[in-house]
């Protein structure tokens, strides 16, 4: 990470942000999921989906944040490889059903936050 890549995640901003998105992605029940952008538009930053996943994949190895609830708006996981199947696995462990293409009931499954 370059040096102004630094300086600009650890802005009064960025370090905010960053908060806001912990207090949200924390209060997602067991057993449902919800969107990157649902997490964007719940912190104010509508257009901030991927900046909401550039946090979720800074968090600490063994973080208790329930990263693994957050997935895209098609109810697909975005995560490749050996995350893929962490994120999956943790998923099916509160009963959330996958399907066999890989897409998650939105209907079913979304955080209905109010």
């Amino acid at each position: 990470m370059s040096k102004n890549q630094d300086e600009h995640d650890s802005s009064p901003i960025m370090d905010s942000f960053r908060q806001r998105v912990f207090q949200v992605v924390a209060a997602i029940p067991y057993g449902q999921v919800t969107t990157y952008g649902d997490i964007a538009r719940l912190i104010g930053s509508p257009r901030a989906a991927r900046q909401v996943g550039g946090v979720l994949k800074r968090l600490p190895e063994g973080s208790a944040l329930p990263w693994y609830r957050v997935i895209n708006r098609h109810g697909e996981i975005s995560l490749i490889g050996d995350d893929y199947l962490r994120q999956k696995n943790a998923l099916l462990a509160e009963g959330i059903e996958i399907e066999v293409t890989g897409r998650i009931d939105l209907q079913r499954y979304r955080w209905q936050y109010r």
